[in-house]
Formats: structure tokens, C-alpha cells, sequence
């Protein structure tokens, strides 16, 4: 079974790569593995990692009934989104990356944003960017 990696945040550009996602695993009739990385240390407390928790508790339910096959993994390893959603595509030789990117200014514009452009250079499948 061929595999689709989605980057999830719970974010509008989060919601958007996920729902992206969805259709694009029932297109290919994929497993949906959808990554939240966060890189840990002080930024992420006890209090964020509840949240987390609640965030992707609500993203299994949504996944629950798409009928597809999924997992989800939330990673606290101390790496950058980008490595993550990297390494997990290629352990699982995932066939499409998902990614979803916000609004930037026209000067933000220049510059796609680290992860994003990481991922969009560095991955060993297409990234689709939404």
C-alpha cells in the first residue's frame, strides 16, 4: 500500500494540508500518515503538550471516519518540523508530502519560510504545497 505524509499544525494552513491530504490518500487509495513535530524544550510545556494531545485526538476522530487507513505520530525529538516530516516519508517511502503554507507578505513572499522550503528541496517525493 502506498503511503501520503501530511505535516499538521493545528492551524487554517494545518487544516487545509490535512483535508488535501484525505482526498489525496483516497485518490491513490493510500495509508494517511499525518506528522505534528514540535521541537520540545521550554517552548513546549505540560500545558502545550496537553493541547497537543486534545488537537490530535480530534484528528484521529476526523480521520476515523474517512474510512482510509492512517496513523498518527506526534514527534518531540528536538528536530526541526521539516526533518521529521522528512525522515518519517522516507522510512515509509511515502509515494507524496503534504504541506500546507500561510499567507506571507510580498517580501515574506522572497523568502517560502524554512521548513517549507526544506521539505520542498530536500524531500525524495513530491511535495505538494497547499
Amino acid at each position: 500500500m502506498s503511503t501520503v505524509v501530511v505535516g499538521y499544525v493545528p492551524k487554517p494552513e494545518g487544516e487545509a494540508a490535512l483535508a488535501k491530504a484525505i482526498d489525496e490518500a483516497k485518490l491513490r487509495n493510500a495509508k494517511l500518515v499525518v506528522v505534528n513535530s514540535h521541537r520540545g524544550g521550554r517552548e513546549f510545556d505540560a500545558e502545550s503538550a496537553i493541547q497537543t494531545e486534545s488537537d490530535m485526538e480530534q484528528v484521529e476522530r476526523r480521520l476515523k471516519e474517512t474510512g482510509l487507513a492512517f496513523e498518527v505520530r506526534e514527534l518531540v525529538r528536538g528536530l526541526e518540523p521539516a526533518e521529521d516530516l522528512i525522515n518519517v516519508a522516507e522510512a515509509g517511502e511515502a509515494e507524496l508530502i503534504v504541506i500546507g503554507l500561510r499567507r506571507r507578505s510580498p517580501v515574506g513572499k522572497l523568502i517560502l519560510g524554512s521548513n517549507a522550503q526544506r521539505i520542498l528541496l530536500d524531500a525524495h517525493c513530491p511535495v505538494l504545497a497547499v
